[in-house]
């Protein structure tokens, strides 16, 4: 894989040292949300796998209220605890073993934690460099600006 050919910064002018300052600074804030979602979904995945587990537990027949939505639930009873019906995107839905329900949220919570532990590798990096580059901003902008007259 090719590295990108590298920048040198001191030979930038402050028009171009101020405009590449602003493009890592939207990276850094693109990759900040991008963490966010991953560690919601992380979250949701969680709290599936935990929902999952307390069903397991659950004996068949059981009333309960089923979630429909986020805030709207309907009185329900446990049928088939051993079956469970998965989301995965889009509005499709798998039927699964209770088993192959808790594997599956557990493979995609190792992969995002995986991505998040990249992303965040990269979103360092990327700041590190835009922390670089405001400071050697400021240099160049002192420097251009006529000192105080006596």
């Amino acid at each position: 894989m090719a590295s990108p050919a590298r920048i040198e910064l001191d030979k930038l002018s402050v028009e171009q040292l101020k405009g590449l300052k602003e493009q890592t600074d939207l990276e850094v804030n693109l990759l900040q949300d991008s963490l966010t979602k991953i560690r919601t979904a992380a979250t949701r995945l969680e709290n599936a796998s935990a929902a999952l587990q307390d069903l397991s537990l659950r004996p068949q027949g059981k009333k309960m209220l089923v979630p429909l939505t986020a805030s709207l639930y309907v009185p329900g009873s446990l049928d088939d605890a051993e079956k469970v019906l998965v989301d995965v995107g889009t509005g499709y839905f798998i039927e699964k073993t209770m088993a192959q329900g808790k594997e599956y949220c557990e493979r995609k919570i190792n992969l995002l934690k995986s991505n998040f532990d990249e992303l965040v590798e990269v979103a360092t990096k990327k700041k590190a460099i835009a922390d670089d580059m405001g400071l050697l901003l400021q240099a160049k902008l002192r420097q251009a600006s006529p000192g105080p007259s006596s």
